[in-house]
């Protein structure tokens, strides 16, 4: 899957929009839409489902950590639950594999969950950048992933009142780029501090600024790359 359209603050400067048009261009646009209008087609954003794609992790013998996906929101309407459940359905059979989903839109991956398997290979996050949209939490600890994720990056906020029950992992970090909003280091330190108290894992990403590695990713002098305890090797 590729493309998406923004729905929250911490769409504004997305990455993969600017990829599609200064990066991908050409071989997107050769790629029809699902939605096929004409603005769609001039549109190298638009939502596309690549079939020729779907099988590619069968063919990956080696265990890998796998980021579903980084171009698009699986979750996205445009989608339909056919195309999800094919996704759901490689990722079931490529059990060697660990598969990480990330959506803005967990309200329908929780309507839809009753419809797609689960295995414990699967695990399922959504986006919260800053309070506005911390109810995507109440959606995601309903779906019965083995693991459930929160990526808070860009952390544009405090999250002082995010719920992290039945949340397993908590990753954060700055923005990047020639945009880039500003991170606070109190959000962060609030953030992990809530984290470490819980007993969820906390992986501290990038700080941000115009390049990703421009701040670096040391938080108060220490690296954070924490996994959820028993999870964090691929499956078996």
């Amino acid at each position: 899957m590729t493309g998406c359209t923004k729905v929250s603050a911490g769409c504004d400067h997305c990455y993969a929009a600017t990829v599609a048009v200064t990066k991908t261009r050409d071989a997107y646009l050769r790629q029809r839409p699902v939605k096929d209008t004409a603005a769609n087609r001039a549109d190298p954003f638009a939502p596309r489902f690549w079939d020729q794609r779907l099988e590619q992790p069968l063919r990956w013998r080696e265990p890998r950590r796998i980021f579903v996906n980084s171009m698009s929101d699986v979750f996205h309407a445009h989608f339909s639950a056919e195309m999800i459940h094919r996704v759901f359905d490689v990722m079931a059979m490529a059990r060697w594999h660990q598969f990480q989903v990330l959506t803005k839109r967990p309200e329908r991956a929780l309507r839809l969950s009753g419809r797609l398997p689960w295995p414990p290979n699967v695990w399922m996050g959504t986006s919260i950048e800053n309070m506005d949209v911390a109810r995507r939490a109440d959606s995601l600890r309903q779906i019965p992933a083995a693991v459930r994720f929160i990526s808070a990056e860009p952390l544009l906020g405090p999250l002082a009142d995010l719920d992290l029950t039945g949340i397993d992992w908590v990753i954060g970090g700055g923005e990047s780029g020639g945009r880039a909003r500003p991170c606070q280091p109190e959000w962060a330190r609030d953030l992990r501090d809530r984290c470490l108290g819980r007993g969820v894992a906390f992986f501290w990403k990038q700080w941000g600024g115009r390049t990703p590695k421009a701040g670096g990713r040391t938080l108060d002098g220490r690296v954070w790359d924490e996994y959820p305890v028993a999870l964090s090797a691929v499956a078996e």
